[in-house]
């Protein structure tokens, strides 16, 4: 609803809201209203009332309710957390800063969750802990945990009432991811966890001395779009500092995301919000939560790892992952058959549910390959059948890419190469036999970090003149706090209870970043969002010690700016970034205004403005002042920023850096690639001298490069260093 259009004689909003939708149906009723983060509300509705309403004057858009979907210990050792200077030892300054987790809620009896040492809750804090029959806010929460709700109305008006013999209508967690989410960005040090006694040691979120506010916003059905908003309504005016999204609904115009909507406003009123990138990858434009406003994060891997070794029966082995933690079989091998050989469907081979016949696989290991099911599901069709063990082989659409899982009986994942060498021995050895081995925890394990192959890819979608992912954080193998609700596979019929529990995704990179923006914000109260993004990309590092650029697991080779966009997050650098490129909202308001969106598509957005775009002021996404660069080349063409010859095409950049640190001399240092050319990159100037903290230099990056056949690209990387201080930016490069 635009909000300056209100007619003077309701009193406020919501009652015009209300009679807004009664003279289209009289007998709906207003689920949520939203002030906060967006200007309007949300009710159920027929096809035909919802085109009646938008044709209600004041009305600017009417969205239909998006289902979203969940992108789903040993990293503060590898973020570098555990040495006592940095971040860490910052941390205890962060018992202010209120984390609000968007997601399946929390399971609170989880030691995660302990209050010791936590002072009274922060002045100001207007959340509140919302009782229900399985959730007693007198125990649920504390000075730790110290907001608990939950929001079902979108997804009760699609399914009907929620069945509480299949999940709790509270904050109470039943899946396990929010548990998860929350205790990575900032539970409690909890020392001699593991799960089922892997990864043993002591687990605690990146920022272990924030506050967490939990707000159920996901169910069996999902996450809706309308209790998503009205969860970011509810953290925004509680008093959360961060927002932490482990979801994504896809790639849509900014105005009609309502993610993308929320966390407008949600900036506005200077807090961040972090958001998965989704785990669609390695293919490109695979990307979610793409506005810039939104800091994207994509999953790269540990240095640790869980091996798990298949010994085949001619002598040969070959090393998988795996989390069992049951009674192994044996060193001897035993008879061994490929699934699609024990099964009378034409999809034996995934071992689906009702595939397998008992008769072929009775104390058999089983070879599966990885698709369509999951790979923890596979194991239990195995064991059903009476299976003895399995083999899960990835095939192409993963590669190499192993993920480990705690299996309900012993089972490893091996990757591509390997499973086509096993698949090879089993179907042409008379007599197969093989084993599985498992090998506990290994640390150490090199190169780490590896992009994750399911992490989602750029270009932007949505805007190409926009690097995304962000940056990249752990998201492999992830342990943190569990739910007591489900076992550590979620299947039904896995009766362990775990306290702690291994998962992979997106899902377990984005509270990585979240915790560690709060801890920045902590050490930094005065940095806006845009600021603290800036500071934690600009840090990031691209490469190993030795040299060479992180690989992307799924080609082997170096990862490009729209696998890891600024590379993998390196908090101790972030704490003093020496420069950073900040942003407000007006400065996204000009953004808009270079993707030509109309007044009433910027007031969705930007709810307290009522506004046009200058028709005399020359636009351009590109010059948005971000900490990355994404130079777009269409190809013979001239517009914004951009002027061809036929041959020679030049983009211009403008940005502004803010010195955050002491008085400094910075140089410029550009180089770029890219196949079948040379880009020149020139930088206007290429000195900046900043002589106090605050003072703002502004320059400019032009982009010379030949006319390439569309669907070119390279990459390159630009510099600022004043000795002390490396301020990095990636390019990406792109012709169409």
């Amino acid at each position: 609803m635009a909000k300056a259009q209100k007619p003077a004689h309701f009193s406020d909003h919501s009652q015009w809201f209300d009679a807004s939708l009664r003279t289209i149906s009289p007998s709906a009723e207003i689920m949520y209203t939203y002030a906060a983060v967006a200007h309007g509300f949300s009710a159920s509705l027929t096809a035909a009332e919802a085109t009646a309403l938008t044709r209600r004057p004041g009305v600017l858009l009417v969205l239909p309710d998006i289902i979203y979907q969940l992108h789903t210990t040993r990293t503060p050792e590898f973020l570098g957390l555990d040495r006592g200077d940095g971040l860490i030892a910052e941390s205890n300054t962060a018992t202010d800063v209120v984390v609000g987790v968007l997601d399946t809620g929390v399971w609170p009896e989880r030691k995660s969750f302990d209050e010791t040492g936590f002072g009274s809750i922060p002045a100001g804090w207007q959340g509140q802990c919302v009782e229900a029959k399985d959730f007693d806010p007198a125990k649920a929460c504390n000075r730790k945990l110290i907001g608990a709700r939950f929001f079902s109305k979108g997804y009760e008006s699609s399914t009907g009432p929620i069945d509480e013999s299949r999940e709790s209508r509270s904050a109470r967690d039943g899946d396990g991811h929010g548990t998860h989410t929350s205790t990575t960005a900032a539970g409690s040090a909890v020392p001699d966890v593991s799960l089922l006694g892997y990864a043993n040691g002591t687990a605690r979120g990146m920022a272990p001395r924030a506050r967490i506010a939990v707000y159920k916003v996901c169910w069996a059905g999902g996450c809706f779009s309308s209790d998503i908003l009205a969860g970011m309504e509810a953290a925004v005016e509680d008093g959360c500092h961060v927002l932490s999204l482990s979801l994504g609904g896809g790639a849509a115009d900014y105005y009609r995301d309502n993610v993308a909507i929320g966390s407008f406003n949600a900036m506005e009123r200077g807090v961040l919000v972090s958001c998965s990138a989704g785990n669609a990858g390695p293919g490109a434009a695979t990307l979610s939560n793409l506005a810039p406003w939104i800091t994207t994060v994509g999953a790269g891997t540990l240095d640790r790892d869980f091996p798990a070794y298949v010994i085949l029966g001619n002598g040969k082995n070959f090393t998988g992952v795996s989390l069992y933690g049951g009674k192994p079989l044996g060193s001897s091998p035993i008879p061994f058959i490929f699934a699609g050989n024990a099964s009378s469907s034409t999809n034996g081979n995934l071992c689906m549910p009702g595939t397998l016949v008992r008769e072929k696989v009775e104390g058999k290991v089983v070879l599966c390959e990885r698709g369509i099911n999951a790979r923890v599901q596979k194991g239990m069709v195995v064991k059903e059948a009476g299976g003895a063990g399995m083999v899960l082989a990835n095939t192409a659409a993963n590669g190499e890419e192993l993920v480990a899982d705690a299996h309900l009986l012993p089972a490893t994942l091996i990757g591509e190469n390997a499973g086509n060498n096993v698949k090879s021995y089993v179907m042409s050895d008379p007599n197969p036999t093989a084993t599985i081995l498992f090998g506990g925890t290994m640390v150490g394990v090199q190169p780490s970090p590896v992009v994750a192959a399911f992490s989602s890819r750029g270009p932007n979608s949505v805007t190409p003149e926009i690097l995304k992912p962000d940056l990249i954080a752990p998201g492999v193998n992830i342990l943190a706090g569990w739910t007591g609700a489900v076992g550590p596979t979620g299947l039904l019929t896995d009766s362990r209870r775990v306290e702690f529990n291994i998962i992979s995704g997106t899902s377990m990179s984005c509270p990585h970043v979240s915790g560690l923006a709060a801890l920045l914000k902590a050490v930094h109260p005065d940095w806006s969002p845009a600021g603290i993004k800036s500071a934690l990309m600009t840090t990031a590092y691209i490469e190993y010690p030795g040299g060479n650029g992180i690989l992307d697991i799924a080609t082997g080779e170096p990862a490009t700016p729209f696998d890891i966009g600024s590379g993998h997050v390196d908090p101790s650098r972030a704490l003093d970034p020496g420069l950073i490129y900040d942003l407000t909202a007006d400065d996204y308001i000009d953004f808009l205004c270079a993707l030509n969106y109309t007044s009433t598509q910027i007031a969705v957005l930007a709810k307290n403005r009522n506004l046009s775009c200058d028709a005399a002021k020359t636009y351009s996404p590109a010059n948005l002042n971000y900490p990355s660069f994404s130079a777009s080349f269409a190809t013979a063409t001239s517009g914004p920023g951009q002027t061809s010859n036929g041959t020679t095409t030049i983009l211009t950049h403008y940005r502004t850096l803010t010195n955050v640190g002491s008085p400094a001399i910075y140089k410029a240092v550009a180089t770029g690639k890219v196949d079948g050319g040379d880009v020149k990159i020139t930088v206007e100037p290429s000195v900046l001298s900043f002589t106090e903290t605050g003072e703002k230099k502004s320059f400019t990056v032009k982009f010379t490069a030949p006319s390439l056949p569309s669907g070119s690209s390279g990459s390159g990387r630009l510099v600022w260093s004043d000795g002390k201080h490396t301020v990095a930016s990636p390019i990406s490069f792109t012709w169409t």
